[in-house]
């Protein structure tokens, strides 16, 4: 037993339940649902996009959902002590998810600042009627070229400042901890984001040229469905959407009550979170109609996606729509409370592994993780070459590190560490709806065949050519650089030893927590058996 002086923190816990399925929603929830589906589902057939979405929903976005649920539940850690409980060589994995989580919550922060500077200019429309583009660009971000390349020291006012109101908010979230913090946020912020965005919706609704934009957004074209790339796009827009593989969900689960219903927890936050996209495309593609009619184009002409559709097209529809101002200052500031809600949850990945490693409290912990992260980002990401830097570290990201990572894992926990048996069952354990031999399938089989596909296509086109055009030297520090660094610097922190104060080696929660579920960890290693003894094989 630890002694008085070595003991570790206690493992924080949601208060409930259903203050941990607000919080996994509040995460899955951000800023590529409103932004990104709409355009990809009207890329992908319109209407006709709906039937590999939700192929993509059912046989690959919800069981990789449970796949996390089952391991940061099961083995009741960060994604680090997670997977360092399921065997001491899968420690790396966990470390990868976390270097991720540290690249996204840099550049993530200052997206949200962006969002609070517009929340603010709609309510004035500063930018002027016909001057969207421009700017964004030059006024905003004060860049003749917003693709300029280069790391720039030039500062910038009107987004440094807003990029230091979001870390002091959400620094103050995260110190407050889990229960006090994260979950009553999530609390408050997810119901006045969904009020705000129906509003948001219904008022587009009633634009002129709205049901151009919703035809357009739902009129199906059955002949996309013979693509196989716009089936890749459904499954790779799941993948992201749902917060899966990058530590988030294995975090969060871990705060959760022994007797939880996981799958049906599961599915009332894949569920929400998809019902949330399909509600943003309508809300998106009705404004876009009544831009599409103001400048006496179709939907094609205006229809675009990410920082294109937020930062541009947006405001012009608010400079040009009657009541504009309240619809930039309901879309912008619910892109503010999706951004926090997924920015705290990627932080809580980063504090709770270091949290576990080290055995230190949630303030000092908080304040090591975010400080640092907050600098970094405002030196990258407050000056006049931001944009440049956020589009090649996000892309990079997304295609080498969450899908890079996502297929290992599934590869390492159901082909190598044969974990898929003992998922199942801690799955089963208690919850509503039960996962057999097609969860298994869908884990070990087709999980590994489409993210390897979509890696290889990613991998492909990068190579083929260099990524937005820019010059090998700078593709090579904010992307390629980056993206052999995450898992070198992960192999070299899962060979770091952990603190005596940590949860890895002597948690009695833990130990509790097995000894109710009936396993027996190994006293030297922390491993925990394939499967339930024999003697306690019947029990459900």
């Amino acid at each position: 037993m630890a002694t008085a002086t070595t003991q570790s923190p206690k493992r924080e816990a949601f208060g409930s339940r259903n203050v941990f399925i607000l919080s996994a929603i509040g995460s899955a929830v951000g800023l590529g649902n409103i932004w990104r589906f709409p355009y990809v589902a009207y890329e992908g057939g319109g209407g006709a996009f709906l039937i590999p979405y939700l192929c993509a929903l059912l046989t690959a976005g919800i069981p990789l959902l449970f796949f996390d649920y089952a391991i940061g539940h099961r083995f009741r850690g960060s994604a680090p002590l997670a997977f360092r409980r399921m065997h001491r060589a899968a420690e790396p994995l966990g470390w990868w998810q976390v270097l991720i989580c540290v690249v996204i919550a840099v550049y993530y922060a200052v997206i949200v600042a962006w969002a609070g500077m517009y929340t603010w200019f709609s309510a004035q429309l500063t930018w002027g009627a016909g001057n969207e583009e421009n700017f964004f660009g030059t006024d905003f971000l004060m860049s003749e070229d917003v693709n300029t390349v280069g790391v720039s020291t030039e500062f910038v006012p009107q987004v440094g400042v807003p990029l230091i109101a979001v870390w002091v908010i959400v620094i103050g979230i995260m110190a407050l901890g889990v229960k006090r913090g994260i979950g009553k946020a999530n609390m408050i912020l997810m119901p006045l984001l969904t009020v705000m965005f129906a509003v948001l919706v219904v008022q587009a609704l009633f634009l002129p040229g709205a049901m151009d934009g919703l035809n357009a957004f739902f009129t199906p074209n059955w002949e996309a469905l013979a693509d196989p790339g716009v089936w890749a796009s459904a499954y790779g827009h799941i993948f992201f959407s749902l917060s899966v593989a990058f530590g988030i969900m294995v975090t969060y689960s871990s705060y959760l009550k022994r007797k939880t219903d996981l799958t049906g927890s599961g599915l009332v936050v894949a569920f929400a979170n998809s019902g949330f996209e399909i509600l943003a495309g309508i809300g998106v593609f009705a404004a876009l109609g009544f831009m599409a009619q103001a400048q006496s184009t179709d939907v094609a002409g205006v229809a675009t996606s990410g920082i294109g559709l937020a930062f541009v097209a947006f405001p012009t529809i608010v400079s040009q729509a009657t009541g504009g101002s309240i619809i930039g200052v309901l879309f912008f500031g619910a892109l503010v409370f999706a951004g926090i809600t997924s920015l705290i949850s990627i932080l809580e990945v980063i504090v709770a592994a270091l949290q576990d490693k080290l055995g230190w409290g949630r303030i000092r912990t908080t304040l090591t993780v975010s400080i640092p992260l907050a600098v970094i980002s405002m030196a990258l990401f407050s000056t006049t070459t931001a944009l440049s830097v956020l589009d090649t570290t996000d892309a990079f990201v997304n295609a080498f590190g969450i899908m890079a990572v996502a297929l290992v894992a599934v590869v390492v926990v159901a082909w190598l560490l044969h974990k898929l048996p003992t998922l199942q069952e801690h799955l089963n354990r208690r919850s509503s709806f039960r996962v057999g031999l097609i969860w298994k399938i869908a884990i070990g089989a087709l999980a590994p065949i489409v993210l390897g596909y979509l890696f290889v296509t990613e991998l492909i086109a990068k190579i083929s050519e260099p990524y937005g055009g820019f010059p090998a030297w700078f593709l090579a520090v904010f992307g390629w650089g980056m993206v052999i660094a995450l898992v070198v610097f992960a192999i070299l922190l899962s060979l770091l030893p952990w603190s005596k104060r940590s949860h890895a080696k002597d948690d009695p929660e833990y130990d509790e927590f097995l000894v109710d579920e009936h396993y027996d960890p190994d006293p030297e290693t922390g491993a925990v058996p394939l499967q339930k003894p024999a003697e306690n094989g019947a029990r459900a």
